[in-house]
């Protein structure tokens, strides 16, 4: 879901997908799956909490995983 969660919970968008790596940040998060592809979501911090940056790769805030696309056809091997 897109609320804060305070215990470790299944992210529903990775059901039947091998995540091979996560990398955390204070307001985003990164996973790689078997297939090399790479998802983010959360916020770009800049204070106020929203960022207008790069929006992890999206151009816009996505609060649940989403694939990066601009990845695409390319294997990921890791995210920090």
């Amino acid at each position: 879901d897109q609320h804060d969660q305070l215990l470790p919970k299944k992210v529903e968008a990775f059901a039947g997908q091998r995540v091979l790596a996560v990398s955390a940040g204070y307001l985003h998060s990164l996973a790689i799956t078997a297939d090399g592809s790479v998802w983010s979501w959360g916020k770009e911090g800049r204070g106020d909490g929203w960022g207008s940056r790069g929006m992890l790769g999206h151009g816009q805030i996505q609060l649940l995983p989403t694939k990066v696309e601009a990845f695409a056809g390319r294997r990921v091997i890791a995210v920090s």
